[in-house]
């Protein structure tokens, strides 16, 4: 399975009652291929704010990007949690819904130890037969995967790339060289996306995409075609945006930022369910200045 270069982790727009706009969801999905160039969609991660999505709303999700995108991206269901039995349900569910591939977060808050994270992927992975993305990100869950669960589990035959959302390069850099022939390693951090592809990184799974998607596309073709000054000149452009979509003036939780962000660029994908909130005056005025 070829993900493709950029993946945007997308955002769930709501209504005025916090309830999913449908509307909205289509014209996001159309927006985010047509004129942001995303190869695949993440739907359901950290950035659709999957915590406080229920069960029944995240497949209705999944059906209708599915649907929707018919066939012009892929469509990435996150199916992770920190439970076992669970994330196997979703993922079975997600499977007959006909998704390209599965997101699985590592197991948050009961932080398992090295062996429990490779028997969590593998008794996931075994359940299905769709491709699957690992998702590291130790700042959000508490653990990391490391080096030596990454590369046994690249062995696995459908655990196919690894979204990495942290700045160990030592580590990105091993698994890289040492992992199972065709294994992918994915930024998961839009300002890291051109360090790691110099060490040999596929792509990003993107934030910043929902608004300059195609500039991230076109830096990572430049880089990919051997135009490594036009990268590097790209990423310079984009880094300001890159930051501050995440530090504004502060950090701010995603996805608060860019749901404001794409909210100024005429998409209505509303506010966020609690317990995040949406951003403060002082932040819109930092993002809007991004974009002037």
């Amino acid at each position: 399975m070829d993900f493709g270069r950029l993946i945007t982790a997308m955002v769930t727009p709501f209504d005025d009652q916090q309830r999913i706009n449908w509307d909205q969801v289509r014209k996001l999905i159309d927006y985010l291929i047509d004129e942001q160039q995303n190869d695949s969609l993440v739907i359901c991660g950290t950035t659709g704010e999957s915590p406080t999505l229920s069960d029944s709303e995240k497949l209705e999700l999944f059906q209708v990007a599915v649907s929707h995108a018919a066939g012009r991206c892929k469509i990435i269901a996150g199916t992770g949690s920190n439970s076992t039995h669970h994330s196997i349900q979703l993922t079975r569910e997600a499977e007959k819904i006909g998704v390209d591939g599965v997101l699985l977060v590592a197991p948050y808050y009961n932080r398992p130890n090295q062996a429990g994270l490779y028997e969590h992927f593998a008794a996931v992975a075994g359940s299905t037969q769709l491709p699957v993305m690992l998702y590291n990100i130790p700042s959000r869950t508490g653990v990391q995967i490391e080096y030596d669960t990454l590369l046994k589990l690249s062995q696995i035959p459908n655990i196919v790339a690894t979204k990495e959302s942290h700045s160990d390069f030592d580590l990105v850099a091993k698994l890289i060289a040492n992992a199972s022939s065709g294994f992918r390693v994915y930024s998961g951090d839009d300002t890291l996306t051109l360090p790691l592809m110099s060490v040999g990184g596929y792509g990003v799974v993107s934030v910043a995409a929902h608004v300059i998607g195609k500039e991230i596309k076109q830096m990572i073709l430049s880089f990919v075609e051997g135009n490594v000054s036009e990268a590097a000149r790209l990423h310079g452009e984009l880094h300001p945006i890159f930051h501050g979509l995440f530090y504004c003036p502060h950090r701010v939780p995603n996805p608060a930022p860019v749901k404001y962000a794409l909210n100024l660029h005429g998409m209505d994908v509303g506010s966020l369910r609690l317990p995040l909130l949406p951003v403060t005056e002082q932040e819109q005025r930092f993002i809007r200045e991004l974009f002037a």
